[in-house]
């Protein structure tokens, strides 16, 4: 999606930055009206939105899926509701952009229960990675979240930060040829992840905070609270106190959300 708050906007679950093509226009609810609500952390109402729309459009079916995951992740629950979303796009897929896109976000899935401890599913999360890989032509719209979830598995599941560090500098650099400042949060994020861990307190604060400001930018409220938390572990200590009562305040006001055990693991792109 496009929008003018001072920067364009990508929707995070734009169909042309998955490779599936653009969503016909009837398909659906406004795709303002989805991100408005999804930046909320209103994940189930939106998701209610595009049902109708699922049933008949890949495009909307992987949407859902997609904003479903997303609610698994920050919430530690509603997986079974993800689960029976991805199948439904799965189904759904025709082409090979179609079925890439699913492949990428049922990757994502298996990473997200695995991450928070719900189901080991490492092998499911690398097979459908590759599957996706194998699927997607280079340079295709889609590579550069691909790039980005196999770099969240390579750095959290397989603990190989090298790797993770290659895929997220290509996601870093797809992204910004998109113009995806979401997706640029989350790279900033995770490359300073791995700064951190290299000693490098001055490109972890640098990419911390950038990731915050895309992510103040474009309005990802529900987002904010992990992204001012990071901030807080490498900024001074009096600085890192308001930090992090800035992200406690926002987390009440969201009603705990993300719930801790996912606010102390969340990889940036939930």
């Amino acid at each position: 999606m496009s929008d003018q708050r001072g920067t364009r906007i990508e929707d995070p679950y734009d169909a042309a930055r998955r490779g599936a093509g653009p969503a016909p226009a009837d398909t659906g609810p406004a795709p303002d009206t989805v991100w408005l609500l999804r930046s909320r952390g209103c994940w189930s109402i939106a998701a209610a939105l595009l049902e109708p729309a699922a049933a008949h459009s890949p495009a909307a079916a992987l949407d859902r899926a997609e904003l479903l995951i997303e609610q698994a992740l920050f919430t530690g629950d509603g997986w079974a509701a993800a689960e029976g979303a991805l199948r439904l796009a799965e189904a759904g897929a025709h082409t090979d952009e179609e079925r890439s896109a699913a492949a990428c976000a049922r990757g994502h899935l298996a990473y997200c229960a695995t991450l928070l401890g719900v189901h080991d599913r490492l092998d499911e999360a690398q097979a459908a990675l590759g599957r996706a890989s194998a699927l997607l032509p280079p340079g295709a719209p889609g590579r550069p979240l691909l790039d980005f979830r196999r770099g969240l598995v390579a750095e959290n599941l397989l603990k190989d930060p090298a790797s993770a560090r290659t895929a997220y500098r290509r996601a870093h650099a797809g992204a910004e040829q998109l113009q995806d400042d979401l997706l640029l949060a989350d790279t900033w994020r995770r490359l300073a992840s791995i700064a951190r861990q290299d000693g490098n307190l001055a490109g972890a604060r640098h990419g911390f905070a950038e990731s915050l400001r895309l992510r103040e930018q474009n309005g990802f409220a529900v987002g904010l609270a992990p992204a001012l938390a990071s901030l807080a572990d490498v900024s001074p200590s009096a600085e890192a106190a308001l930090l992090r009562a800035q992200a406690s305040r926002l987390m009440r006001a969201f009603g705990g959300v993300p719930v801790q055990s996912a606010a102390e693991q969340l990889p940036g792109r939930a």
